[in-house]
């Protein structure tokens, strides 16, 4: 158990270091057994701070030598304690030398140099750099990169580092050495070095300049078939990003490493991208329409970093979201443009109320721009990045996409090369549009979803049309009172033929744009010339994070379902319905009462299934349930046995009723031309694979034998996936095993493939903690790669039935895992603490089961401050 707790890290203790490095000339030599590091440091002065002490970190090092300009320095020259070693220097100049052995074979951690399978690689974001060598670990801390790295020629013929090579050579011993330089200035969490023997694969990118610039894409020798669509999807990033933003690559290289051993999905250093190797490889016949889809958006997202993250990047790890949250912005713009914008639209915002909206609602809130940290590793959060995304996506709504883009300009012009903060961001937004932004920053710094209540009423004599909107925010952990946000309305009135009817109102709405920007507490906004009572379409495109209510029938819901002009819209308020019967259900369960879901929900979606006007992707999500996540969210106490019950019974109505629906549309959607990944097959095979799902739940072995002929005769992994998932999740245990058998059979010596796999297994309902001990004792299983750890521990805390089985085995296993974990990936083991976060809005029983396990893991033996954040902060009242 701890004795002590970690020190906890406050924004405004922010101060700048007393020295700024200029330079650094890095020299890394692999050995069998160590990595011996020599580093030179150019440090200058800084003329603002008075102090005069040099702070470096540096952890898991054994120091063979330090030296500062020409004196050799011994213990009683410095202090070195906790991981920061301290000196004090008179120069306003200084050269500062380190020659420190760590080992890299031994870092479990898989941050700072460690071994990935045969090669070794770096992660450094957020404080890996200190596990390398001394240095300010700091992101406001920039400097220009020269690295050598030296080892054996046979084991590690490829030798990689950030910027562009330079020289290269053979050493004595069948050693050899390769430089690289980097003339941007960066922080050290950008730095990356890769050592291997690897395969690659070139590509050329032109840009408007003229300019060409080399693409290169490194994997183990088995995966070099798999790096076409990446590379593909580079090139389209890097045009994009050109068009849309003015931005051109800066070096005359952009590499690609992947790795099978990554906490991440993949990280941006500058020029050399390190990916997690279920990131970057896709082929048909392994990676379904789901994986490259998610391919597409990281490569994108990590090439987008190298202007919002590289060029201009963050002064302090509080200021995380302005990297992450614009860059995952402009990536998903990037989809939408892509693909079909409505589709990426819901998917976001499907993903932000399943994981942000419960984590802004439970003892993990915080603001997008955190006030303090134990661990910084612990803030990697959906509220960092989902929600700190929808926030500037709420600034392009205000300013528009001309001043948007003359902002993003003015960002990048006036801050290349420095590190920064939100207010500097926010600051060139205001400067370019006018708009004062003051009061939206609370976004910036208030926790919490922010609940919008509206009301209307309608006056037929002066046809006229009030809106009422009350906002609010709820406590959370260390704020209590909430003041007013700005929040942007999107919306639409509809009349009784479901058209959009002309809208004439006076305040602070913009018609060019439809949206209206509430500011107050309480606002009321009235329309005139209304000639019927309209149907109001709200939040359209979800032009804001919030959790919002009206007091719409069911009637009128289905109204919105099949008339909206919004597809978005439209989706939502079919979703809407749906958790409105789900929740009612569950109610009934629990009061013992027969469930029967409301006729209008059950004919609506019929209309939605035959309506062909819409494409098979809007089709597809719209008939799709809203998760677990989401409903539990949606409730003050959670009872989750009678969710479970109200939405699988809903399911068993839905499939039974519309069995030849769901057999029809599965039979005519499929299709024997060549696999392409593009928004019209994708949907397709999307609508197909949820029909499927549907005829199999209920019941008809004509399903079950369409699902392993479809499986059987596949030509793309999509079509196969859709068959497995279908066949998991219905009874049919034997072809349940005969299958998983086969994939594994064919697909045992694929990575990505075998991750798959297990993920299926763990999320198959029915599946107990026993299976998965099991699973986890099967040579497939390495509790050190983070892929397979979140393929079964995920997969199964996912597995909503299973996971929280009344007995808490559930619960149990994954602190013992957690537990596991601490000793050899504290930042894993953390991050799988947050599954236990919610435990206080469970029902009694399974709660104390859920702290009782925290517990356990809070009193853990040498546990590491990442976990202890995240113990601490979930069992805190």
């Amino acid at each position: 158990m701890r004795t002590q707790d970690p020190k906890t890290i406050y924004l405004s203790e922010y101060q700048q270091p007393a020295f700024w490095v200029e330079h650094v000339n890095l020299t890394v030599s692999l050995f069998d057994g160590y990595t011996e590091v020599s580093s030179e440091l150019t440090l200058k002065k800084n003329p603002d701070v008075a102090s005069r002490e040099l702070v470096l970190n540096g952890i898991d090092q054994d120091i063979q030598s330090l030296q500062l300009d020409d004196k050799q320095l011994s213990s009683a020259d410095y202090h070195y304690a906790d991981g920061v070693l301290t000196l004090n220097c008179d120069s306003e100049q200084l050269i500062f030398r380190a020659v420190t052995r760590i080992d890299p074979q031994n870092n479990t951690s898989l941050e700072g140099l460690y071994q990935s399978g045969s090669m070794y690689c770096t992660q450094c974001e957020a404080e890996g750099f200190r596990k390398i060598t001394f240095y300010p670990d700091r992101p406001d801390v920039m400097a220009t990169f020269t690295t050598r790295i030296e080892a054996d020629a046979g084991q590690f013929p490829i030798l990689l580092s950030n910027g562009n090579p330079v020289d290269s050579g053979a050493l004595e011993g069948g050693r050899h050495y390769a430089v690289w330089e980097d003339p941007f200035p960066k922080p050290s969490y950008l730095f990356a070095l890769v050592a291997g023997d690897l395969s690659s694969k070139d590509d050329r990118f032109t840009t408007r300049s003229g300019r060409d610039v080399t693409l290169r894409i490194f994997v183990e020798p088995q995966n070099a078939h798999k790096v076409d669509f990446a590379l593909d999807s580079l090139k389209k990033a890097m045009q994009w990003d050109e068009e849309v933003y003015g931005r051109e690559y800066d070096l005359d290289l952009f590499m690609i490493v992947a790795s099978d051993f990554f906490n991440m999905g993949a990280m941006e250093n500058k020029g050399l991208n390190i990916f997690n190797s279920a990131a970057v490889l896709a082929s048909p016949d392994t990676s379904n329409d789901q994986r490259f889809e998610r391919i597409e958006g990281i490569v994108a997202h990590e090439y987008f970093h190298n202007w919002s993250g590289n060029r201009v990047t963050c002064r302090d790890w509080f200021q995380l979201s302005l990297k992450e949250g614009f860059t995952v912005f402009r990536d998903t713009e990037f989809s939408s443009d892509t693909h079909d914008r409505a589709v990426k639209r819901i998917e976001t915002v499907a993903g932000l109320r399943a994981v942000q909206f419960p984590e802004d609602n439970g003892p993990m809130a915080h603001p997008v721009r955190p006030d303090s940290y134990i661990e910084i590793n612990n803030f990697y959060t959906a509220t960092v990045y989902e929600k700190g995304a929808e926030v500037v996506r709420m600034i392009h709504t205000l300013v528009g996409p001309d001043d948007f883009r003359r902002g993003s300009d003015l960002y990048f012009e006036r801050f290349d090369g420095q590190a920064v903060t939100t207010d500097d961001f926010v600051a060139c937004m205001e400067q370019v549009s006018g708009l004062d932004l003051t009061q939206f920053k609370r976004w910036y710094t208030q926790a919490g979803t922010p609940r919008l209540s509206v009301t209307d009423d309608y006056d037929a004599d002066s046809q006229t049309y009030r809106l009422f909107f009350h906002q609010s925010c709820p406590a959370t952990p260390g704020q209590t009172d909430k003041r007013p946000f700005v929040i942007p309305v999107k919306l639409g009135l509809l009349g009784a033929d479901g058209n959009d009817l002309p809208i004439h109102t006076r305040g602070n709405y913009n018609a060019g744009t439809e949206v209206l920007t509430l500011t107050d507490e309480v606002t009321e906004v009235v329309f005139t010339g209304v000639s019927e009572r309209p149907v109001p379409s709200l939040l359209r495109d979800f032009s804001a994070p919030v959790k919002w209510s009206f007091g719409y029938s069911d009637e009128q819901l289905a109204f919105l379902a099949a008339n909206d002009a919004n597809g978005f819209n439209r989706w939502d308020a079919l979703q809407q319905l749906y958790s409105r019967a789900i929740l009612s259900m569950a109610e009934d369960h629990r009061a013992g009462r027969s469930l029967t879901p409301p006729s209008v929900l059950v004919e609506t979606v019929a209309n939605v299934a035959g309506d062909a006007s819409l494409s098979h992707a809007i089709r597809a999500s719209m008939l799709t349930l809203p998760g677990y996540a989401i409903l539990k969210d949606a409730v003050d106490v959670v009872y989750i046995d009678d969710l479970i019950a109200a939405r699988k019974h809903l399911v068993k109505t839905l499939a039974t009723r519309y069995r030849d629906i769901w057999r029809s549309l599965t039979e005519k959607l499929s299709s024997d031309a060549p696999y392409e990944f593009n928004a019209e097959e994708s949907g397709r095979r999307q609508l197909q694979g949820l029909s499927l799902w549907y005829w199999l739940k209920a019941g008809d072995q004509a399903a079950f034998d369409f699902a392993a002929e479809l499986y059987a005769s596949a030509t793309n992994q999509t079509d196969r996936s859709n068959a497995l998932r279908a066949v998991l999740a219905g009874d049919a245990e034997a072809l349940q095993q005969s299958l998983l058998s086969d994939f594994y059979e064919r697909w045992q010596s694929d990575t990505q493939m075998v991750e798959q796999w297990l993920t299926m297994q763990a999320g198959t309902p029915g599946m107990t903690v026993p299976g998965i001990e099991t699973l986890m004792q099967h040579p497939a299983f390495d509790i050190k790669n983070p892929n397979k750890v979140r393929s079964v521990i995920v997969g199964f805390a996912m597995n909503t039935e299973s996971f929280h089985d009344a007995r808490g085995e559930g619960y149990a296993l994954l602190a013992k895992v957690v537990q596991q974990l601490n000793a050899l990936n504290p930042q894993l083991a953390a991050r799988l603490v947050t599954l236990l976060s919610d435990w206080k809005r469970y029902d009694a029983d399974r709660g104390k089961m859920m702290a009782s396990a925290l517990e356990t893991i809070l009193a853990t033996d040498s546990l590491s401050s990442n976990v202890f954040e995240m113990a601490q902060r979930a069992l805190k009242d």
